[in-house]
Order: structure tokens, then sequence, then C-alpha cells
């Protein structure tokens, strides 16, 4: 059993070794460093540990953006009404027999980003805990939240929807940072376009990977050769979290979906393009080969942003359960109200707290002073950080009420007293509407979630 808080390194460890852990957030993960214990609850018990989806490829994987395409698609594809307690669990057949490691690494880090915890590969993987008969595998208790095919139309559609319509600005590779391989692979793509005397103009390709791969890669000559092509090299550092100048940089070329999902969201708002790593040397060294102006940032084709609520009408009253850190409480407010998972890094901004995430249901909202109500977090495991800091500053919530226990929210909640619930007997994320006047009260070890007015129509 493990205690990680990386969430693309929560999915490859769950997925392709034999540790075991919980989305933990930055928070919970240092409490378990600290103490030694982890919280026996979520995928540390065996019964909870289940595929929930299932996914057959049903086309070729040739490039590491293949993979990273497959990892985002199938999170893409994961849809409110669905129960994942435990975030989409897919269990994917048809797959090559072979699999690299910046393969693997490419598809959890890509399915992670919809708080995939791990998932299930034929042949590759553990087998999962379902019963086979003929060859064929029985659906879980409860059948599965999705049967989805992953075909060659699926990944062309994706490249042309993420290629790049305007000028590209800079090629960053390396999300989460680059491994040996995807290194030989881009300094390989480099060779080629220096044997024609060509070299990268104006720094415009940057790699990210870590200390110990960068040690590697200096040892077999790639460095050098990424280098001496004019390719700025990173370490220890990602992407997503690098502060980009932007009378410079407005459009971002990458090779990773995880990149492609954190640039555009509310944590950089960057227009970015996504292409295998060898089109995305050839932009670094051709900065025409994409000409016309920059492209603005649009909606995401991102199904899963499509909200199933309803409007309610009538009374309504919520029975949960609390946090055993809290004492009784009793506030009243505005309910702001989402049947689509949110995520602080990356959805909402950390100095306004207004949610930017072109597509989502509460995008342009702040939730400031609310009864903020949703599924639980995906994404990012920093995201109590944020929290925090909005708390801090005045611009957070008075309340939280989660449908499904979320590690990524209750420890801020915890250490700043902000009330929160879970584990309603009905869907609070169906039941309030948003902008309802609700109470929201803990008496003992029960709380209650009353809708006091409904907001109209």
């Amino acid at each position: 059993m493990a205690s990680w808080a990386e969430s693309n390194a929560v999915c490859f460890s769950n997925t392709w070794t034999s540790l075991i852990t919980n989305r933990e957030s930055g928070l919970s993960a240092l409490a378990t460093a600290l103490t030694g214990y982890a919280p026996e609850w979520g995928l540390h018990l065996e019964q909870n540990r289940v595929p929930n989806i299932l996914v057959h490829v049903d086309c070729k994987l040739t490039h590491l953006a293949d993979w990273s395409i497959l990892g985002d698609w199938i999170g893409k594809q994961v849809r409110p009404e669905w129960s994942t307690p435990y975030g989409p669990m897919p269990f994917i057949t048809g797959l090559p027999d072979y699999i690299s490691f910046a393969s693997k690494k490419a598809l959890t880090a890509a399915a992670a980003n919809y708080g995939c915890a791990m998932l299930w590969a034929e042949g590759h993987t553990q087998t999962p805990p379902l019963e086979r008969v003929d060859g064929t595998y029985s659906p879980p208790a409860g059948g599965w939240q999705g049967d989805l095919t992953f075909t060659a139309e699926d990944l062309a559609q994706r490249y042309e929807d993420l290629a790049p319509t305007g000028q590209v600005d800079l090629v960053v590779v390396g999300c989460p940072q680059a491994s040996l391989e995807e290194i030989r692979i881009t300094a390989a793509a480099v060779r080629g376009h220096m044997e024609m005397g060509m070299r990268i103009p104006d720094q415009r390709l940057w790699v990210f990977t870590s200390g110990e791969n960068y040690d590697l890669a200096v040892a077999d000559g790639s460095i050098a050769m990424l280098e001496e092509a004019g390719a700025v090299l990173l370490k220890d550092t990602c992407p997503e979290v690098t502060p980009y100048n932007r009378e410079k940089y407005n459009h971002l070329l990458t090779n990773s979906l995880k990149a492609e999902h954190y640039l555009t969201s509310g944590l950089n708002r960057l227009p970015t393009s996504v292409m295998p790593i060898a089109d995305c040397v050839a932009h670094a060294f051709d900065p025409e080969r994409s000409a016309g102006p920059r492209p603005k940032l649009s909606v995401k084709a991102q199904p899963q942003h499509a909200s199933s609520k309803t409007h309610r009408d009538g009374d309504a009253t919520l029975k949960g359960a609390g946090l055993n850190s809290q004492s009784d409480f009793s506030i009243k407010g505005r309910a702001m109200v989402s049947d689509v998972p949110i995520t602080y890094l990356g959805y909402v901004n950390r100095d306004t707290g207004v949610i930017e995430e072109p597509g989502h249901p509460l995008d342009g909202e702040a939730i400031q002073d609310t009864v903020l109500i949703y599924p639980k977090g995906s994404g990012s495991t920093v995201a109590p950080y944020v929290l925090m800091g909005l708390l801090y500053t005045g611009k957070g919530p008075k309340a939280i009420v989660n449908r499904d226990v979320c590690a990524l929210t209750l420890p801020a909640c915890s250490l700043l007293d902000v009330p929160y619930g879970h584990g309603f007997d009905l869907d609070p994320c169906q039941e309030v509407n948003n902008g309802d006047l609700v109470e929201f009260t803990r008496i003992d070890d029960e709380v209650t979630l009353t809708v006091l007015e409904r907001v109209s129509p």
C-alpha cells in the first residue's frame, strides 16, 4: 500500500505496479508521510478496485501522442450521471502485445486528467476482478457505466481537433517530465533536421525532464544533440506550472494531452495544440510551418462537461455525513451547484475564485461565499492548496458539499474548518438548483442540507 499525491503517478502506480494508493491530496499524503498511517478506504480496499468502464481499442497506436490521446479520449466520454465514486476506472482491451514505458506513462497521465486513479490493460496488467466465461469478461455488479470503442476515426478526429491553426510560438515536450525514451525520440527527430544544416530559431523547443533522466541523457549524447540544435532543457519542473511571457508566447504546441489539459485551463489559459513528437520538432525548426494569427482560446470539445441537471421544485431535505474533525455548525447561503466535477488547479482562478473552464456549466461564476455543491474533485492533487489560498483571501466558499467523499477537498475543509458534507441519501448535485437558498447544518454526526427557497427556472 502507498499514499501518493501526484495524479498521474497515482494512476501509473495503481495500473503498472503492485503499489496501491488512493488519489490523495498533497495535504493527506503529507499527513501519511508524517504519521506512517494512511486512511483505510477507497482503493486500499480490494472490493473497490473494480473496473467500471469497458474500452476496446480498434486501431493502431503508433506514436506516444496516440497513447496520450487515448487516455484523454476515455476521460472525455465520462458523463455526470455515471456512478464512478473513485473516478473512471477503465478496462482496456485490444492493445498491442508490447507497450513501452513512455507509452504507459502517456496513457495513464492523460486519463488522470479526469480523475482516473487506475485502469486495466488486458494482457499487460493484473487481471481485473471479473468473471470470465468463454474468453469474455462479465460486467461488474451493476453493469458497465460505459461500453466504448476507440477507432482510427476517433484518433484522426482528435488530431484534427488539436492541430495548430495559426502561428506556433513555442514547442514543449515532457509532461509528465520526459522519460529517457521521449528524450531520445526528440533528439532523433532533431538530428534529422540538423543533418540538413538547420537550427532551432529563438530557442523554440523546450524539453522538460527530471534530473535523473537528464543525467542519463547526458551520458548517451542526447542532451548535447538537443542543446547544439538550440533547444532548452529544463529539469524538475513541468510545462503547466511554468510562467510564460505572454507578450512572446501565446500559442503552444506539445505532444502531451496532460499538458494541453492544464495549459488551456484557467491555470494558464494558453491556446495549445497537440501533435506527435516528430511533428512538434518540425514546427520548432520552422516557425512558418503553421502560419497565420495566433488562435484564441475557445470552448473545448469536451462532452463530459455536458450537464445532466434538470430544474427541481418543491421542498428538499438531504441527510449526509460530515467530518470527524468538525463540530456542529449552521449556515445559510446561495448554492452554487454543478453535476460536473471541479478541479481547483485549472478550473478555478487562484486570485479571483472565478471558474474559468470553457464549456463547464459554471464557467464565469465565482465560488466566493457560496455553498459549493459538486460531485468531487478531478484532476490535480494540488487542489487543496489552491482552495486554502482562496479561503485565506476571502475568495472561497462558505461551505462545500460533495456527492462522493473527496480526498482532494476535505483536507482543506478540515484544516480551515469549512463546513463539509458528503454521502447524502439523495444526490445533492441533482436535488439542489444552482442559485437556490439553502441551509446547511450539522448536529452530532449528521449533516442536513435543506432547500429554503427555490430559484426560478
